[in-house]
């Protein structure tokens, strides 16, 4: 019998994947407003001047990470090519807001087609931090 270990985050058709997702006590305006300001940005992408949020503009930040939009619905949804320094190929990142409420939004990232596990298990802490981030600055606003 073919019996094959399943490997925790891969799948067979987008390589390793990650979700991260977490309800913060702000609306989906603030939570979308805050996450494509400069402020926002340098968190999960870095220092870029002049980013332009729309489908088909690219993006290369100071910090070396670069990528293109693929899906801009706003305070809905962001879904763009992402990718860090010495990466081979990009990711596919999607970034959604759900909300019923309207002081709460859940914000959750998802990224697909990473390399390797170890790589999964950076970008999980990496979103984790970008979320903790966001916790805490958009709670003093």
């Amino acid at each position: 019998m073919g019996y094959s270990e399943k490997i925790v985050g891969k799948t067979a058709s987008a390589g390793f994947q990650i979700g991260v997702r977490r309800t913060l006590p702000i609306s989906p305006e603030k939570a979308w407003t805050f996450l494509t300001s400069a402020e926002g940005l340098r968190l999960w992408i870095g220092n870029v001047k002049n980013l332009a949020i729309e489908v088909g503009e690219t993006f290369h930040s100071a910090e070396g990470i670069a990528g293109e939009w693929r899906i801009v619905k706003p305070l809905q949804q962001l879904r763009l090519k992402w990718t860090k320094p010495g990466w081979e190929k990009p990711s596919t990142l999607q970034i959604r807001l759900i909300s019923g409420h309207p002081e709460k939004t859940t914000v959750s990232f998802h990224q697909e087609n990473l390399d390797h596990a170890a790589t999964r298990e950076q970008m999980k802490l990496y979103w984790e931090d970008v979320l903790n981030e966001m916790l805490q600055k958009t709670k003093a606003n």
